[in-house]
């Protein structure tokens, strides 16, 4: 960073920034196609899929710096320790290149630490064994700081390589009957970068939509964004100017409460 007010980067550094999410349950193959062919164009980090998927995305992908990332135990992280185990290494040797898992959230609700914990290095092992990294979904929608903070120290000792705030998919009932998320908060995320060791990186998922979502939230530590809005994020920094030479950009920051978000 510049200064307080502004931040200094590249069109590829933000496109580096993103995992360009295909996870809607709903999406065809032609519209997988589709997004991988965004992922392509705007050399993006990776391409974000489910499990099925890992072999057209690599097909697609294949030639490019952009990598295939399969999501395990999504959404709802529900899966037996053994089956996420066989789908994460599974997912690796099928060319998944980083691995997305979610926890088991019943049971870090209910304390049950000791689980959670062997769950999450039984998965890690797996996944660094077949040559990938592993990301670890918390669904901060449902938990408290104090299981925040908890996870993150589980997850710097077993050395993950990130933390990752939502699935997207992490509905909570409403006074008013619905169902909605929140993803990504700013407090949830300097929380996460305050519990975490330095070796762990920051993903960001559910609410970054914007250019300046995301120069925000990387002022504040974090390193990748999930995001469905790739296109609208990265033409949005071609217009500010922003080019392979290192700019210098307005840094804005986002106002809490603004979308139940902040």
């Amino acid at each position: 960073m510049a200064s307080q007010q502004t931040i200094t980067v590249t069109l590829t550094q933000l496109a580096k920034m993103i995992d360009h999410s295909l996870l809607h349950p709903t999406m065809t193959d032609a519209e997988i196609l589709a997004g991988l062919q965004i992922a392509k164009l705007y050399n993006v980090a990776t391409a974000c899929v489910k499990p099925y998927l890992i072999p057209l995305a690599k097909k697609e992908l294949e030639g490019t710096d952009v990598l295939v990332c399969p999501v395990i135990g999504f959404p709802h992280g529900n899966s037996t320790t053994e089956i996420k185990v066989l789908e994460a290494s599974a997912a690796a040797k099928a060319g998944g290149q980083e691995i997305d898992m979610v926890i088991n959230i019943g049971k870090a609700l209910g304390g049950d630490w000791d689980y959670v914990a062997e769950e999450i290095r039984q998965i890690n092992e797996a996944v660094v064994k077949n040559g990938a990294i592993l990301k670890v979904i918390f669904e901060n929608d449902y938990l408290q700081e104090e299981h925040i903070i908890r996870l993150c120290k589980i997850c710097t000792d077993l050395k993950v390589a990130f933390v990752k705030t939502s699935t997207g998919y992490g509905f909570v009932k409403q006074p008013d009957g619905r169902y909605s998320y929140t993803g990504a908060t700013v407090p949830h995320l300097k929380l996460m970068r305050q519990h975490s060791g330095p070796a762990v990186q920051i993903k960001a998922a559910g609410g970054v939509r914007t250019l300046d979502d995301l120069l925000y939230v990387m002022s504040l530590g974090v390193t990748r964004i999930g995001a469905t809005a790739t296109v609208a994020i990265l033409e949005e920094a071609r217009k500010r100017g922003i080019t392979e030479t290192l700019t210098e950009v307005p840094l804005k920051p986002i106002a809490e409460g603004r979308d139940g978000r902040y």
